[in-house]
């Protein structure tokens, strides 16, 4: 577990899922000895997929314990891994919400 963020505001989800989207994918150009975000992007996948199977766990562990700011911690942590892993096999935010908005339906 990480250290927690200080000093959390609420904040427009859809700006930022797309903002840090756009990161990630600006990403790509980046060399992965400098870039974590590269690393994950072109390294080994199974390092990538075992980052995301690893924050959802702690998402889980967080709320079991009923700890909201662990909870929002880690979830922040598993989004990241999940957008990366997305960029990674070509999946744009914009998929993702026609997905999601498809099964409101």
């Amino acid at each position: 577990m990480g250290e927690r963020t200080a000093h959390v505001h609420d904040g427009d989800i859809g700006a930022t899922i797309t903002s840090l989207a756009a990161t990630i994918h600006g990403r790509r150009a980046a060399v992965p000895e400098e870039s974590y975000t590269a690393r994950l992007l072109f390294g080994p996948e199974d390092k990538l997929l075992k980052k995301v199977v690893e924050e959802a766990c702690e998402v889980v562990m967080a709320a079991k314990d009923c700890d909201h700011d662990h909870i929002r911690y880690e979830a922040g942590d598993l989004v990241y891994h999940l957008l990366v892993a997305l960029e990674r096999y070509g999946v744009t935010v914009e998929e993702l919400a026609g997905e999601l908005d498809a099964r409101m339906r």
